[in-house]
């Protein structure tokens, strides 16, 4: 797709990577939608990206909200005649232990990081599918691949996410519609610092949520499917090569794994 004039939905819009890829887009040409719960720092993204493209707009949600979530994505369609971009992008942490988690709190996760984007993009598939055109790009996590000590809700989540989002674009290949798949290592965003989220097991470096974002805005214009951002974790590790790793002996991944967080426990 071309970024330069085209129509953009971004959710969770309001700090981190959204936040920064909005106003990046709308540098580039595009009229963008943005989407989030804090409406006074929505309105920050907002005027950045108006500086650029006039006719952005915001809407205000909490996509926890499954109706409210769709609702919008039909709201964007018709105030900008059409959307030739989703970027679902919205989430939320659940960092605790897996003895601590009620079925609530997996529910909720899986409505904001999950069900919230699936119901959005369903919204907008049969318009798309109709003009043969458009691009739905779900951004999901590196922890969609493997999993992370106390994260079980999360890593459910962006599992489904990857698996959704994989089999979508089989669906639809030929169609016109592309989707793609984007997944952040550690980057530098709120999602590390949640009230009711214990602290992480181990500290790491992160990546600024601009150059995430930068990358994102990249694949949007890129005939690939999945991108790996950043392709090099601080301190040289390589994402793709540690998730083809844990695939192809997941046994011995899963045991160093649990070794390793029960070591991590046991000194904190």
């Amino acid at each position: 797709m071309r970024v330069s004039g085209a129509k953009i939905l971004i959710t969770g819009a309001s700090s981190g990577i959204g936040a920064a890829l909005a106003p990046i887009l709308a540098e580039r040409g595009a009229t963008v939608g943005i989407v989030a719960r804090r409406e006074d720092r929505l309105r920050e993204v907002l005027a950045a990206c108006r500086k650029h493209t006039p006719e952005s707009r915001m809407w205000v949600a909490d996509l926890g909200d499954l109706d409210r979530a769709e609702q919008v994505a039909l709201e964007a369609w018709e105030a900008f005649g059409g959307l030739d971009a989703l970027v679902n992008n919205a989430a939320i942490p659940k960092r605790t232990h897996v003895a601590q988690l009620t079925p609530d709190d997996v529910e909720h996760v899986m409505n904001v990081d999950f069900h919230s984007p699936m119901r959005m993009s369903l919204a907008v598939l049969p318009r798309m599918l109709e003009r043969a055109s458009g691009t739905i790009l779900f951004v999901s996590s590196t922890g969609g691949r493997i999993p992370i000590p106390n994260e079980s809700a999360y890593n459910a989540a962006k599992f489904a996410m990857c698996g959704f989002a994989e089999a979508m674009a089989v669906d639809l290949a030929g169609t016109g519609v592309a989707v793609k798949l984007v997944l952040p290592g550690p980057i530098e965003t709120e999602i590390w610092d949640q009230p009711d989220n214990e602290a992480t097991l181990f500290d790491i470096e992160k990546v600024p949520a601009a150059e995430c974002a930068a990358g994102i805005a990249d694949a949007l214009t890129d005939d690939g499917f999945e991108y790996y951002i950043p392709p090099i974790f601080p301190g040289g590790v390589d994402a793709k090569e540690l998730v083809v790793g844990k695939t192809q002996s997941c046994d011995d991944y899963i045991r160093g794994m649990g070794d390793f967080a029960k070591i991590l426990r046991e000194s904190s």
